[in-house]
């Protein structure tokens, strides 16, 4: 069994998926895995659809590369140049690809809610690791077109999208920062150990 470390550390985004079928068992054991996380108040305001309908992720994709397209023509140059690095733009074929959509909503109206979604995101991330799935954390600018298309009440905002499967390919990982960066001990810029 990996350790929460190992899972973390071999997690990559994946944006290409290959076509095989995604076993929804694994994927209710990832939102099981979710909604264990922690949240302000134990309100748990974290509510999740899976969507597997390939008419349903067709309108999906439509819908997001609509909004991607006006984004990414609006956004500031610096921004325009990280992406072309990083070959993204505004097409967005996994979400049609990947054999299951999940969608993360959030019910505003609870405290911390933002900070509670996104910790259960991190959960379910690397539970679906665990089962060998992979992922991506879209977040598209514009997201109120989901609250009507899949019939959420509005007290609830779409946070991210992860479109669930197998990898295509194997993608690699940007490096991170060492520890000694990012880590500090009693104040800013002590070392938080020795060497």
């Amino acid at each position: 069994m990996p350790t929460v470390l190992e899972l973390a550390s071999s997690r990559r985004s994946v944006r290409s998926f290959e076509e095989r079928s995604v076993d929804l068992g694994d994927i209710i054991y990832a939102l099981e895995t979710a909604r264990q996380a922690p949240s302000g108040a134990n309100r748990q305001p974290w509510r999740f659809v899976v969507v597997t309908d390939s008419e349903t992720k067709r309108r999906v994709r439509e819908i997001c590369e609509e909004v991607e397209r006006e984004f990414h023509g609006k956004a500031p140059g610096w921004m325009k140049e990280w992406f072309r690095k990083r070959g993204i733009d505004w097409r967005k074929p996994f979400l049609e690809e990947a054999p299951a959509l999940i969608f993360v909503f959030g019910r505003r109206t609870e405290p911390y809610w933002v900070q509670s979604v996104w910790i259960a995101v991190g959960y379910m991330l690397l539970a679906l690791e665990e089962r060998g799935l992979a992922t991506v954390t879209y977040t598209p600018s514009k997201v109120g077109w989901a609250n009507q298309l899949l019939g959420v009440p509005e007290e609830y905002v779409l946070q991210t999208i992860l479109p669930v499967g197998y990898a295509k390919g194997a993608p690699s990982k940007p490096p991170r920062l060492p520890l000694k960066e990012i880590a500090f001990r009693e104040r800013w810029g002590q070392p938080l150990a020795p060497g």
